[in-house]
């Protein structure tokens, strides 16, 4: 009995230090010590947590049942031998069934790992093979997306992928013009950016003197009324435009200059040319160009370069909750 007492002493010491060592990485993440990948964090966290709800259902639980079953038949037979001395009154000071409960009863080690694993492994499939929430931090998406969006992403639209590796296993759709994804930025793979796709693999495109061209072809665009942006309190002009089979809304500032500043070394750039004017570019295959809804304030595939198909994540869909705006709530292009 001491050994078991003491082997599950040990195991609480160590869950203590695991669930210690997690917050500590959770807080440095946060406050932006360490570089964190929530996925792998997930992942990790329904593993273990699935070690301790096997360990608890083959041996933990079992071992406390059989525990409290052992003081019932103590008692059982404590009652017999008593009744059999003549003795019919017994000590009710001690709540014999209370304290086959607590034999029952989940430590608070196991109630923290076990007991969140069906959670955790329900929020794991959800978000890794059907829909993940992400909120907007900036307006390069506006007037189509704005700062506070809470959105959800369609994980499966474009392909089933295996989590953490993002391979694609089972291929469904290909992205199109015009779809709104989101995707690992290529220079910073940790990070998640949203952006309208533009080009498909093959494609030329070109966006000179603010004006687009794919395959030659000019995107004709409707001049709107002008575009209030609450957020950064200005007007701003805006156009109304079809792109692939989605009819789309973007902003363009005339007093910027068309030319684009600063672009990197990124793969395929032999294909692109690069003047006053703006930018031309073949797209390579198995790649694809990006481009924000606020055409003036997004770092985009003019800057960056192209997005692999191994780095998409989903399709955008769906604004859930603006906690400024509750009107943005519903689906959009």
């Amino acid at each position: 009995m001491e050994t078991s007492q003491n082997r599950h002493l040990g195991i609480a010491v160590f869950t203590g230090a695991l669930l210690a060592t997690f917050v500590a990485y959770m807080v440095a993440w946060y406050l932006g010590f360490v570089a964190g990948n929530f996925s792998l964090v997930l992942f990790i966290l329904t593993v273990v947590t699935g070690a301790y709800w096997v360990a608890e259902q083959v041996s933990f639980k079992p071992a406390r049942t059989r525990a409290a079953e052992r003081l019932a038949e103590s008692l059982v037979a404590r009652r017999d031998a008593l009744a059999a001395q003549g003795i019919q009154q017994v000590d009710t000071s001690w709540d014999g069934i209370a304290a086959q409960e607590n034999l029952r009863k989940q430590p608070w080690w196991l109630d923290w790992t076990a007991g969140l694993f069906p959670v955790l492994l329900a929020v794991f499939i959800l978000r890794s093979f059907l829909f993940e929430p992400f909120k907007i931090p900036s307006g390069s998406m506006v007037p189509t997306l704005r700062v506070g969006d809470l959105i959800l992403v369609n994980k499966f639209h474009y392909g089933i992928r295996l989590p953490i590796l993002n391979t694609k296993v089972i291929p469904f759709h290909n992205p199109e013009r015009g779809d709104v994804m989101v995707f690992r930025y290529p220079p910073q793979p940790s990070l998640d950016y949203i952006k309208r796709v533009v080009g498909l693999p093959g494609d030329r495109i070109s966006y000179l003197n603010k004006t687009l061209r794919i395959n030659g072809e000019l995107v004709e665009q409707k001049p709107l009324g002008d575009f209030f942006d609450s957020d950064s309190m200005r007007y701003s002009k805006q156009f109304e435009a079809t792109l692939g089979a989605k009819n789309m809304r973007f902003l363009n500032d005339p007093d910027r200059p068309a030319f684009i500043p600063g672009a990197s070394d990124f793969y395929g750039r032999q294909g692109c040319t690069y003047s006053v004017e703006g930018v031309e570019c073949t797209v390579p295959a198995g790649h694809y160009f990006m481009m924000g809804d606020n055409r003036d304030n997004s770092l985009d595939s003019r800057y960056w370069g192209f997005v692999p198909d191994e780095n998409i994540v989903g399709k955008a869909f769906f604004v859930w909750m603006n906690f400024s705006d509750l009107g943005r709530i519903g689906g959009f292009e």
